[in-house]
């Protein structure tokens, strides 16, 4: 008697990531109450198993769903506001003034939810925040049906959210307490920069994530006249300063890590720290190129984000992926850095070891929640396929996604010749909150 299932994939190509350097063909994935209870041949699924749904892909590669390490989500509504500038005339003449003029849940569950569909028709089913406003931006993710880890943003200047930096962390805590049974939302300190954070406030913040056991979040090192405000401010180096109030460890995830010396490759290293590479953002910035193969030759954890998309200006993980890839041959030298199996690690199972994740997500295993991106490579822009894996990296775009599940519930699906189609939005609702919220941002473009 064949044994009753919800969903079973039928999939060309499947990439599980766990084990390495592994592709597969003409696999099944079968699924029963959001999670993967068997990987197994075509044949042998209609074998053993009866399924409510059979989901078809036989031009298509089956991938985890990719985790977007560092975003700021409600940022979409900013997108272009503020191009071709360094940043922190970027931040403090654009960027902040914006912000102090509209921040509130409204723009915050809004921009968020533009934000969501975007990552979503892109095969995002995870994405690490960093914003005001988090039970905004909750509501926007388990509108959509996708996981977001918030972090808690923590600043010792005011804002509409916030006085300062102990009533942060007040509403943060609160949130955190509220939104404690949701199975989509998970958390994260985010004080948002050395530059920004005091020392007592570090440390604070160091003291309750352990107690309360959710990891921190933070730039660091995102520009050389960063080091050297602190080098004069505080006489050390950022990371200096972290290490200092003994903030590094395997809970902290630091964003954009460009300027690193050999000493500090080395700490983080030992101290088990992960980096969210954002190579798009470092660029368009001109921030600097970080050198990555020589942060994984150390064993660094390092994981893939797009940053916001008011520095990007694509919540686009494929681009990330290629341009990780590509700038890393270029910076090294070395053609066989980061491989497109390590550029596909860094989008999956490496940002669920960031995030403390990589045993329900990241890749696809038996026990761990269906969480998957289907990429449909029968385009002629896509052939000839050697290697499907390859052109994950470096030929396939976010508009060749066709499915993305999320515990093996379907969110996202692009049907032939036509546009994509969300289970939690209406396109309309989408050109709505644009409308909105343009119009009230327009005083704040650059020229």
């Amino acid at each position: 008697m064949k044994l009753a299932v919800d969903l079973i994939i039928e999939a060309r190509w499947l990439c599980p990531v766990i084990p390495s350097n592994t592709l597969l063909e003409h696999q099944a994935v079968v699924i029963q109450s959001g999670k993967v209870l068997d990987i197994c041949s075509l044949a042998s699924a209609s074998t053993k198993y009866e399924a409510t749904e059979i989901a078809q892909l036989n031009e298509h590669i089956l991938i985890p769903g990719l985790i977007n390490l560092h975003t700021h989500a409600a940022m979409s509504l900013m997108r272009g506001l503020a191009d071709d500038v360094p940043l922190m005339p970027w931040l403090e003449q654009h960027i902040w003034p914006a912000e102090h003029a509209v921040i509130s849940p409204s723009f915050v569950r809004d921009g968020s939810l533009l934000a969501c569909a975007e990552m979503l028709s892109g095969g995002i089913t995870t994405f690490n925040d960093m914003y005001f406003y988090p039970l905004a931006a909750a509501e926007a993710a388990v509108q959509m049906g996708m996981r977001a880890n918030l972090g808690l943003v923590v600043l010792e200047s005011p804002t509409s959210y916030a006085n300062d930096a102990e009533d942060y962390i007040d509403k943060g805590t609160a949130a955190k307490d509220q939104l404690r049974d949701s199975p989509l939302i998970s958390f994260s300190f985010a004080p948002h920069a050395p530059y920004t954070v005091a020392d007592t406030t570090f440390s604070q913040i160091n003291t309750l994530s352990a107690q309360l056991d959710i990891g921190i979040h933070t730039h660091l090192h995102e520009t050389q006249a960063e080091i050297t405000h602190s080098e004069q401010s505080h006489g050390m180096r950022p990371m200096a300063r972290l290490a200092n109030l003994g903030l590094l460890n395997s809970t902290v995830t630091l964003a954009h890590c460009v300027h690193l010396n050999t000493a500090e490759i080395k700490l983080l290293a030992a101290h088990g720290c992960s980096i969210a590479h954002c190579p798009s953002s470092n660029l368009k910035l001109a921030s600097g190129i970080a050198p990555i193969a020589e942060y994984t030759k150390h064993g660094i954890n390092i994981g893939l984000g797009t940053d916001g998309a008011a520095s990007n200006n694509r919540l686009d993980m494929f681009a990330e992926m290629r341009l990780a890839a590509l700038l890393a041959k270029g910076q090294s030298g070395d053609a066989t850095a980061i491989s497109a199996y390590q550029a596909l690690e860094m989008a999956t199972i490496n940002g669920a070891k960031a995030l403390n994740l990589s045993d329900k997500i990241g890749s696809i295993e038996v026990g761990k929640l269906a969480d998957l991106c289907a990429v449909k490579m029968s385009d002629s822009t896509m052939l000839p396929c050697f290697d499907a894996v390859s052109h994950l990296a470096y030929v396939a775009g976010r508009e060749h996604v066709s499915h993305v599940w999320v515990s093996g519930d379907l969110k996202y699906h692009k049907p032939e010749y036509s546009a994509g189609l969300f289970s939690g939005v209406e396109s309309q609702e989408l050109s709505d909150i644009v409308t909105k919220w343009q119009p009230k941002l327009n005083e704040f473009k650059s020229n």
